[in-house]
């Protein structure tokens, strides 16, 4: 009796399982979200499902559309030169071979740019050494530079006092640099004497100023050859060692 007792009841008890398992509906896919995460990211915020209004202190507006440029450059805008920034040529002379010259010009109203070009002569230097390749003895190197004798000296300075202002030119000879075109800039306002002076070169030099300021009559300036505008700071072009007007002599130097 008591052995079917028992088999009812666990009959019983497996329909009860059956009933309660089959109210439960299976889960959705994940098309439902919370703060807490969505179904196959729990703990997580769904991106799609979190976005909130556009807060009221702040108004939505379209991008502002910029022009790109794939070369990672910017360009600047060229600054249009000013007509009272114009300088025109006062003088020009030429250097040959040995001369000085000087001439003398009241500066009321700076800058004042001396720009020269220069042909320095040319050597050529034959080296002789010993080769370290056994059987090939000595040979021979060719070398093509400037002459040690060949400068050129700008000279600038007070009429009154002799002041120098500036001093500079082309020529190991004289400790300056080897620059075959440079442009030099006078600030200092004075009665200046402007001296030229070279050794075994031929330079080509021009003075130039600006008309306003430093004459009351500006007619005679030919404006569109006779004047330009300058860079504010000159750059000078790197030397080379090729420009010859001379005949030079050959040296032939022997290391032992």
């Amino acid at each position: 009796m008591k052995k079917k007792i028992v088999q009812v009841i666990c009959c019983i008890a497996i329909i009860l399982v059956v009933l309660v398992t089959g109210c439960v509906s299976p889960p959705k896919d994940n098309k439902t979200t919370s703060t807490s995460g969505s179904f196959f990211n729990p703990g997580k915020t769904d991106p799609a499902s979190s976005a909130t209004a556009t807060p009221a202190y702040v108004s939505e507006v379209t991008p502002y559309l910029t022009a790109t440029s794939n070369s990672g450059y910017r360009t600047m805008p060229t600054e249009t030169p000013r007509p009272g920034d114009i300088l025109c040529r006062i003088y020009s002379t030429k250097i040959i071979e040995y001369n000085k010259t000087a001439i003398a010009f009241d500066l009321k109203n700076p800058p004042m740019y001396i720009n020269y070009t220069v042909k320095p002569s040319n050597i050529t230097k034959h080296i002789v050494y010993s080769s370290k390749i056994t059987g090939e003895g000595e040979k021979e190197l060719e070398i093509d530079t400037y002459s040690p004798i060949s400068w050129f000296e700008v000279t600038v300075r007070s009429r009154t006092t002799g002041e120098i202002y500036l001093q500079d030119g082309f020529g190991a000879a004289k400790g300056y640099n080897e620059y075959l075109n440079r442009t030099l800039k006078v600030l200092k306002r004075d009665d200046l004497q402007i001296e030229f002076n070279g050794n075994n070169i031929t330079a080509t030099t021009s003075v130039w100023v600006k008309p306003a300021g430093n004459f009351n009559d500006t007619s005679n300036f030919n404006m569109t050859t006779d004047c330009a505008y300058f860079e504010p700071n000159p750059r000078d072009l790197m030397p080379y060692a090729t420009a010859t007007t001379t005949a030079t002599p050959t040296y032939i130097l022997r290391s032992g």
